[in-house]
């Protein structure tokens, strides 16, 4: 009779990152289209592509008590929190107003964001 033998169980290691494909880039102005902070118009800080999160100068602003240390004073400070992308929309250069976004890929192989709304193309900030 053969011996009763456990196996062990298999190591699960870390799924590997899958990063969100964004339509906006740092420097857009977006306009928030949900929530509480709906209406708001900013400009990008910060994107975060592993979690699908953008954060908006002046949108989501939450309060934060620091400890002071030997090089930063300490005291409560007003900083932006991210939001998730999808609440928020690009805006349309010829109008103003909130837009959906569509690719086009030009001659020389470079893609190009144009404004769902007019079809006017919106520049790549830098």
């Amino acid at each position: 009779m053969k011996p009763l033998v456990y196996k062990k169980a298999k190591r699960v290691r870390q799924k590997p990152v899958t990063r969100w494909k964004l339509h906006l880039t740092k420097g857009d102005t977006v306009q928030v289209i949900s929530g509480d902070e709906k209406g708001k118009r900013g400009k990008i800080l910060r994107v975060y592509p592993k979690t699908g999160r953008i954060t908006i100068e002046g949108v989501n602003v939450v309060k934060r008590h620091r400890r002071a240390t030997q090089t930063t004073e300490g005291g409560i400070i007003d900083f932006p929190a991210p939001i998730h992308h999808s609440k928020a929309m690009l805006i349309d250069p010829k109008s103003g107003a909130p837009t959906r976004v569509r690719r086009r890929k030009d001659k020389d192989g470079t893609v190009e964001r144009i404004a769902a709304r007019s079809g006017q193309p919106i520049p790549r900030s830098r």
